[in-house]
């Protein structure tokens, strides 16, 4: 088994804990940018410290940073903040499991991202995947009572947060992959690490004015929360550690679909942390997206 693959199962898991973990702090009265928020302030400092450690062990010093590494940066910090938001706003509409599914979108749509940014190219089969996950999210985005005209069940909140997350995290994904290919020198951890350090320093930076400006004592509610939110931190730090060095190995796409796994973990969290039930519609829209997945798992 390729290193990658089980580098982004570790990540998967991390980032499953990360949410469920996110989840508690919603409901702990901090707001979706305060959950968000704890992620990046508390795990920005350890991935900082970590940086500057292996650098100065294995003697590779500061990375020569190009000027096509900022908008790579730029845009995977951003649209991972805005991504990570819908998803904590979307827990407050529907379960974890169906959250953490409608997330998963990003393994399709970071495929077409792939193509646009990166000049990826599609199949028929992997064509047929897609359509097969569009119809998945489409049984996922009905409520669970099913009542009303058929446009407000399909088009309604929960889906566009949860197609919100998808496109932001795909985003991010093909960012992250290119800001760390960008620096020529250096090991593969070396250039992940060093592009971590820079974005989570950008998100944390960002999100702290944003809730100094809009949402004023938020940020000492988050501090106030460190039991949680520390580990919040701790579980961000160790996923993004995996996923940017997946991403570095491998491309977004291939990274994303194997990341799918964090399907059954959030099955089984859902179920036996939160005690929630998956509705019968529910589990036919998990199947097909799941089918939809291990197809792309098989092509890419």
């Amino acid at each position: 088994m390729e290193p990658w693959i089980l580098i982004t199962v570790g990540a998967a898991t991390a980032q499953t804990l990360r949410f469920m973990l996110q989840k508690r702090l919603k409901g702990m009265a901090l707001s979706t940018a305060g959950a968000t928020f704890a992620r990046f302030v508390y795990s920005s400092p350890l991935v900082a410290v970590i940086a500057v450690i292996y650098a100065s062990s294995t003697g590779q010093g500061f990375p020569g940073l190009p000027l096509s590494f900022w908008p790579y940066m730029l845009a995977g910090g951003m649209s991972q903040i805005l991504a990570t938001m819908c998803v904590v706003a979307l827990f407050s509409h529907r379960n974890f499991a169906v959250g953490i599914t409608f997330k998963k979108t990003e393994v399709l749509l970071s495929a077409l991202f792939g193509f646009i940014i990166l000049g990826d190219t599609f199949t028929t089969l992997t064509i047929l995947a897609m359509l097969i996950g569009l119809g998945g999210v489409l049984l996922l985005s009905d409520p669970p009572d099913g009542v009303g005209p058929w446009h407000q069940r399909i088009f309604n909140k929960a889906t566009a947060l949860g197609l919100g997350a998808g496109v932001l995290f795909g985003i991010s994904g093909n960012g992250y992959r290119g800001a760390s290919l960008s620096l020529a020198d250096g090991d593969v951890f070396y250039r992940a690490i060093m592009t971590l350090a820079f974005v989570t320093a950008f998100q944390t930076i960002a999100m702290a004015a944003w809730l100094a400006w809009r949402e004023r004592g938020e940020i000492m509610r988050v501090l106030s929360a460190w039991r949680v939110a520390g580990l919040v931190g701790v579980t961000s730090m160790i996923g993004s550690i995996c996923w940017f060095t997946a991403f570095t190995l491998q491309n977004a796409a291939y990274v994303n679909a194997v990341g799918q796994i964090e399907l059954l973990f959030s099955l089984l969290i859902g179920a036996f942390v939160f005690g929630e039930k998956v509705t019968t519609r529910e589990w036919q829209g998990l199947l097909l997206l799941t089918l939809s997945i291990i197809m792309l798992v098989l092509l890419l």
